[in-house]
């Protein structure tokens, strides 16, 4: 196998330039759905792709899909792709890695003289992070149909902002019914992805190929307790949304502490409380849980549990419950033979590869619902991700693009 020739210097600059497009300024990367920041990294990426030569689109959410044509317009693509929205505080490579990457990857086949038989075309996915909605892999979960769009259209923001309010800010057209996908309407779908997690880089391998994907389920819990004065509510009179919240943040900690299950992990990642002033207790609290697993059965049971523990909690302090599951999502399991397609690569390319599971999820969740996925991990530096300081060095993103390149063109062939 001849190697490809990657700039990663090329492609580091690309990624340095992005990373400048952010709500916050540096090194803090943030990136909301349809901001102002959002809609200019969308065209960051537009342009580089028709420098390419590739065909653009978009569909009623704001998928973007580049595609390379093949030799053979009617045969299955082959696709590959990620994110650029990026939550508030984050880094510069979670979700970019793959989709500059993907173009990277695109740009050295063609300095090769690579034809396609099958077409190739990148997928930017619309919201893969839950900033805007509290719901992660937005244009995802559309494209799958595992995300009916009657459910999608209620959608609303804090601030009571439904997607379609920003569909229309961020110039989308069309009704969210047409972005469904048919299934196995790609040959495959190869994510690239930084690991965002330690494994890759404590043993020193330069790749990891996935396996299986975490099945996460998230819950929206609302309570109304009553508020007053803080020096004049006495305490057997207090019905403390916070405090009731407080209780139920703990509950999700011994819920995924006790499942059984080493890979059970829960975080409260949002609490939000009203008046929020410091003599004045709490009326209202809000929460959004992250309850994840790669067994259905434990997550299941760790969902029920913090869910009994919310129901008890608030009858025992008087507040009001108002809980909604999300999402629920099942596991993904990835296709046998893009997993060992991405092996023979790493053999032939002299690099060492690791099988792996993802903990967190990613758009390939639900890209398997449509067709055989998998993804390709690149170590980052102490397995940090959701921060500024999250890294991965020039040297293991050219091995991830090349490893990707090599996988895609033989999938084209």
């Amino acid at each position: 196998m001849t190697p490809l020739a990657i700039d990663e210097r090329r492609l580091q600059r690309q990624i340095d330039e992005l990373a400048a497009i952010s709500e916050a300024p540096a090194p803090v990367v943030t990136r909301v759905l349809f901001s102002a920041a959002d809609l200019r990294g969308r065209e960051f990426v537009r342009q580089l792709s028709r420098e390419l030569a590739l065909e653009v689109r978009e569909d009623a959410v704001g998928n973007l899909f580049a595609r390379w044509p093949g030799a053979n317009a009617d045969v299955a693509p082959v696709a590959t792709g990620s994110h650029l929205d990026a939550i508030p505080n984050a880094g510069r490579y979670d979700g970019v890695v793959g989709v500059l990457g993907a173009l990277e990857a695109f740009r050295a086949l063609k300095e090769a003289g690579f034809q396609p038989r099958r077409p190739l075309e990148l997928i930017m996915f619309t919201a893969e992070e839950p900033t805007r909605f509290g719901l992660g892999c937005l244009g995802s979960r559309l494209l799958a149909g595992s995300l009916p769009a009657e459910k999608a259209g209620t959608l609303r923001d804090r601030d009571g902002k439904d997607l379609n309010y920003w569909r229309k800010r961020g110039g989308c057209q069309g009704e969210l019914n047409s972005v469904r996908l048919e299934k196995n309407c790609y040959a495959g779908f190869v994510e690239l992805h930084i690991e965002q997690g330690p494994l890759l880089e404590n043993e020193n391998i330069p790749i990891g190929v996935v396996e299986k994907i975490a099945a996460p389920g998230t819950l929206r819990v609302d309570l109304t307790g009553v508020g007053g004065h803080a020096g004049a509510m006495l305490m057997p009179e207090r019905h403390d949304a916070l405090l009731a919240g407080a209780e139920i943040a703990l509950a999700v900690e011994q819920a995924a502490r006790n499942s059984g299950s080493p890979d059970t992990v829960g975080t409260t990642g949002v609490f939000r409380i009203e008046p929020g002033a410091v003599n004045s207790v709490p009326f209202h609290a809000y929460l959004e849980i992250d309850l994840r697993d790669t067994q259905l059965a434990t997550r299941d049971a760790a969902l029920a549990q913090v869910e009994s523990a919310a129901n008890e909690v608030c009858a025992r302090r008087g507040v009001g419950l108002k809980l909604e599951r999300l999402n629920v999502d099942a596991p993904a399991v990835c296709d046998a033979r893009l997993v060992e397609t991405i092996i023979g690569v790493c053999g032939q390319l002299g690099l060492s590869v690791k099988k792996m599971i993802s903990r967190a999820y990613h758009d390939t969740l639900f890209m398997a619902q449509v067709c055989p996925a998998t993804m390709i991990f690149i170590p980052c530096r102490g397995g940090v991700s959701h921060r500024p300081d999250e890294y991965s060095s020039p040297e293991q993103i050219k091995n991830g693009v090349a490893v990707l390149g090599h996988t895609l063109a033989k999938l084209a062939q």
